[in-house]
């Protein structure tokens, strides 16, 4: 009897532990003494190229009501400006591995019209240099040029470099000014090539022929112009027989001394709707920032680079894009005409999540593209809509700055099935994948987190702990989210959006905070030190 007792007793021991560590609410500690490093504002950038109706029936549409009289659709701007877009890539992708920059100057009537290969459409080239850096400073953003290294030459890099950046005196400053603009535009950021580790690229080439025709571009380009910074090509071939390890390494060994960034791409999606494995993406893109992040430190132990940064990451093209993948979406103009809806928008806010995670190493990130074309604004004839992955980039755009803090966060986590992280790529699995994805930074005595809960139906509710001292006034919070996963915007209906929550008034150093399901939330609060 004493025995049977003593069971009983053990039992209701355990469930009674068992039933606590099931209540134990999820935690995420702030230290402001555990830093990861600055956040540059280049992680907030986007991307123009000239495929589908990003540019033409886009950003530019001549003869439109909406336009104005340069062309620029005044509504596009206008949401365009809302986004804050810090860095603008322009004009491909891969679209430039066949584009020659003289089509696109002079005289509009007098350009040329030129097949486009890579997406299967007609050029008229009357959208081009200057009518870009136009629209860059309407916008307020950062050009960032990308040259051909497909089909195009080393001089005729250097001759863009010219036109672009140099006062007067050589001729294709002087064809500048010829064209209208006394000063010169002095560009920057400019990348060697696009994707060029790719077989579907114009001017594909192997690693050691890359870095060779880089060297000597970058070489020429950084003469005309020393000022400017260089990005390389990265590894954007993650398919089964590929090794974008191999071309990495060889990419950061040959121009260790040359480039200032290594581009990284990389497109998720849910082709067989598996929302869990979907949510799970931003952690394969940390993964391979940390594989790049190791193999730049070993170069840069051998670097002659004198006084300049080490070399960084620029995830200069990232984005969800599944849907419009088949014949009939990837071509014409029509192409890449993705729908978004409110598990894309998680997917995008776990991306930046990702980028601020790495602040120390990665110092741009540019959204594909700016409209209509896997893109957060869509357009038709008469107007626009805001596609549900505009509002979690907004929010980090606008808020997210200054120092990215090293956070402690505890939740229930989950494991995926095997899945393709994206099309034509190799699997992966991930285990332990966290229901709550956090990042955070302090600006001054401002924290901004950011949280994504990537339950499905169940909100977590979580302490949030200062280590570093009170929270004090009021928390603003900003939650997106929608009635369910599936929810989409369209012109006639907006069922996803940024809504301000109550403000909690905060008390001590422990806040807690109930995140619902499938949402991401942005909380705003001070911290007295």
């Amino acid at each position: 009897m004493l025995k049977k007792k003593l069971s009983i007793l053990l039992v209701f021991v355990a469930l009674v532990g068992i039933t606590k560590i099931m209540a134990q609410n999820a935690r995420i500690k702030i230290d402001l003494d555990r830093t990861v490093g600055e956040i540059d504002e280049k992680l907030y950038g986007n991307f123009v190229e000239h495929l589908g109706r990003c540019v033409y029936g886009g950003i530019y549409e001549e003869g439109s009501a909406l336009s104005d009289e340069r062309g620029f659709r005044k509504d596009v701007l206008e949401a365009v400006k809302d986004l804050n877009v810090s860095i603008t890539r322009y004009p491909g992708g891969n679209f430039v591995s066949n584009y020659h920059w003289k089509d696109g100057i002079g005289p509009k009537d007098q350009r040329p019209a030129r097949m486009e290969l890579a997406w299967n459409r007609l050029e008229s080239n009357r959208f081009g240099t200057n009518e870009f850096m136009e629209y860059a400073l309407e916008m307020g953003t950062e050009p960032y040029f990308s040259v051909n290294m497909g089909t195009g030459t080393i001089e005729e890099a250097q001759q863009w470099v010219e036109y672009c950046n140099v006062a007067e005196g050589p001729y294709y400053a002087e064809l500048r000014k010829q064209h209208g603009y006394n000063d010169p535009w002095n560009i920057i950021y400019w990348s060697l090539g696009n994707e060029m580790d790719g077989f579907w690229q114009m001017g594909h080439l192997n690693a050691e022929d890359y870095a060779k025709k880089s060297r000597e571009a970058a070489k020429l380009m950084k003469l005309t112009s020393p000022e400017i910074k260089l990005v390389a090509a990265g590894s954007s071939n993650y398919r089964p027989d590929a090794d974008p390890n191999e071309w990495n390494a060889t990419i950061l060994h040959e121009l260790r001394d040359v480039v200032d960034y290594l581009a990284l791409h990389m497109y998720v999606g849910n082709p067989s709707d598996n929302y869990y494995n979907y949510l799970s993406t931003p952690l394969v893109l940390e993964e391979r920032t940390q594989v790049v992040k190791g193999l730049i430190a070993r170069e840069m132990e051998n670097a002659d680079r004198g006084d300049r940064d080490p070399i960084y990451i620029a995830w200069d093209e990232y984005n969800s894009w599944y849907r419009a993948r088949d014949a009939e979406t990837m071509s014409g103009t029509r192409a890449l005409e993705e729908h978004y809806n409110l598990e894309d928008a998680l997917v995008i806010a776990g991306f930046l999540n990702a980028f601020i995670r790495n602040a120390d190493i990665v110092k741009m990130a540019n959204m594909a593209q700016l409209d209509n074309v896997i893109a957060p604004i869509f357009t038709n004839e008469e107007g626009l809509f805001i596609q549900t992955i505009y509002y979690p980039l907004q929010l980090f755009a606008k808020n997210a700055h200054g120092t990215a803090l090293d956070l402690f966060v505890e939740s229930e986590t989950y494991n995926t099935d095997e899945f393709f992280v994206g099309l034509g790529e190799s699997t992966t699995q991930q285990t332990d994948v966290p229901y709550l994805d956090v990042s955070a930074s302090v600006d001054g005595d401002e924290i901004i987190l950011n949280v994504v809960n990537r339950n499905k139906d169940k909100a977590i509710v979580t302490d949030i702990i200062s280590q570093s001292g009170n929270f004090i006034g009021n928390i603003e919070v900003l939650e997106v989210n929608g009635p369910t996963v599936k929810a989409k915007n369209d012109f006639d209906k907006h069922e996803v959006k940024t809504v301000a929550k109550e403000a909690i008034e905060a008390k001590g150093n422990v806040l807690t905070y109930s995140f619902p399901a499938h949402s991401f939330t942005q909380l705003k609060a001070k911290v007295k030190h």
